[in-house]
């Protein structure tokens, strides 16, 4: 059944088994050549083809499952050994080098305009090549190809391979039903992990991507999953720090759920990476209004106020973090760097002390806490923040020069050149340019050694 291209999600088949009806008659009745497409999900794509093996049983079907990107599907055909043989060969997989292709658009510079489109401005490699050879595939192959691809995938094909595309004798939609979209936007969000996606490659980020605008274009009829989804999708260009999208994505899950605090928090999170910290805010207190004891949007407001300069309300807000979560070691050291920066030392250290209590590894806390101490001129309590520090960050070269600097103003020029010497060792550029600026090495500086390690 041939499709209009131009209204792709008003020109759907009414039931899959109409559909799956059309293309069994096409599948019989073509004989040697033939290009087929059908739109539909693995799960569908394994059943539809255990299905027409049955319904045709008197053809020679095979399947080429592609779990690699490839550059030349025509050479991947070749390989098989009964390629002469074959009425009908099914294609799935090849979505995997579309992927792939996603991958390279930012490496290649492209904006968020461009990522994740389907525009005319480049082409995945194995689409140049169809394109190429599509007269081989004709001459060469007596085989009707059925590629089983999702929508982004077809798109592709429709916008980037259109020689190729145009000698296509049917393209098949086979609809989701309610049921396949609930467990495949369930399995999505089972899954879903901020962490986990920071961890990913580009390449497998741009899948998930993918796979959710999968989900998320065949309608609405997710139902409550779909506000889910598009806070996941938020999430995952806010991993890919493409933050334009993320905001979109945010404000379409807020537009199906307006009382979704965490999507307001995220938003929030999003527009202070961009710094509309004023914006930012608005979105915090969003989220606030929802869930007032929601103690990481009182954190975050916190830190969108001290870009500011607000100091005094981003303490204030860090203190409703502490309220409804008086473990939470990110409020607490947040709010002793406000109090350092207020001069409020003593405070500060009080605060870094409660992080500390609360997460014992955390190493930048222990740090700051040393610099606090460092301003006190409390030297050797310093020292030994920054030791505890280097025993959880080893190669940590600020507390390293931070340590050294502590044993000049000591006038400890053995171990001010011990330590300077690991930190240079780290971080040789960044150490050296800040101890030949430093006056805290000015009772060292004539000392030979020091002069040796920093290239005087």
């Amino acid at each position: 059944m041939t499709l209009e291209l131009t209204d792709w999600d008003e020109d759907l088949p009414a039931t899959a088994d109409e559909e799956y009806q059309a293309l069994v008659r096409t599948l019989k009745f073509t004989d040697g050549f033939g290009l087929l497409f059908v739109r539909c999900s693995p799960s569908q794509g394994q059943q539809l083809i255990n299905q027409v093996k049955e319904d045709i049983s008197d053809k020679n079907i095979e399947v080429l499952n592609l779990r690699q990107p490839v550059d030349n599907l025509y050479q991947e055909i070749a390989k098989l050994n009964n390629k002469q043989k074959l009425d009908i060969l099914f294609i799935s997989g090849l979505e995997q080098s579309f992927y792939q292709y996603e991958e390279s658009k930012s490496y290649s510079g492209w904006d968020s305009r461009d990522t994740h489109s389907y525009s005319w401005k480049g082409v995945p490699p194995v689409l140049i090549n169809l394109n190429q050879q599509r007269e081989r595939f004709r001459e060469n192959f007596h085989t009707c190809f059925v590629f089983l691809l999702p929508i982004f995938a077809i798109k592709y094909f429709i916008q980037r391979a259109p020689d190729f595309f145009d000698w296509r004798s049917g393209l098949f939609d086979f609809p989701i039903d309610e049921e396949t979209l609930e467990q495949e936007s369930s399995r999505i969000l089972q899954d879903a992990d901020y962490e986990k996606y920071l961890a990913l490659t580009s390449e497998e980020r741009n899948q998930k991507i993918l796979e959710i605008q999968e989900l998320i274009s065949v309608g609405n009829s997710i139902g409550n999953n779909l506000p889910e989804l598009l806070f996941e999708l938020g999430n995952l260009y806010t991993a890919a720090r493409d933050y334009d999208k993320a905001i979109a994505s945010y404000d379409q899950a807020i537009k199906f759920k307006p009382d979704d605090h965490e999507a307001w928090n995220n938003r929030g999170i999003v527009l202070r990476n961009l710094g509309r910290n004023e914006e930012a805010i608005s979105s915090y207190d969003q989220a606030i209004k929802i869930q007032p004891d929601f103690h990481p949007a009182w954190n975050n407001r916190g830190n969108a106020l001290y870009n500011l300069g607000r100091y005094e309300e981003a303490i204030a807000s860090y203190d409703q973090a502490i309220k409804f979560k008086p473990d939470d070691h990110e409020a607490w050291y947040n709010r002793g760097i406000v109090l350092g920066n207020l001069g409020q030392y003593e405070q500060a250290i009080a605060s870094y002390d409660q992080a500390i209590k609360f997460k014992p590894d955390y190493h930048q806390a222990w740090y700051n806490r040393g610099i606090a101490l460092d301003d006190l001129g409390r030297y050797e309590e310093a020292i030994a923040s920054y030791d505890q520090a280097i025993k959880f960050k080893p190669d940590f070269h600020e507390a390293w020069y931070n340590k050294a600097r502590c044993y000049a103003l000591q006038g400890n020029s053995e171990k001010a050149i011990e330590s300077l010497q690991t930190a240079i060792n780290i971080n040789p550029d960044e150490c050296r340019k800040w101890a030949k600026d430093d006056d805290d090495f000015d009772r060292i500086k004539n000392d030979e050694q020091f002069k040796k390690i920093i290239n005087y």
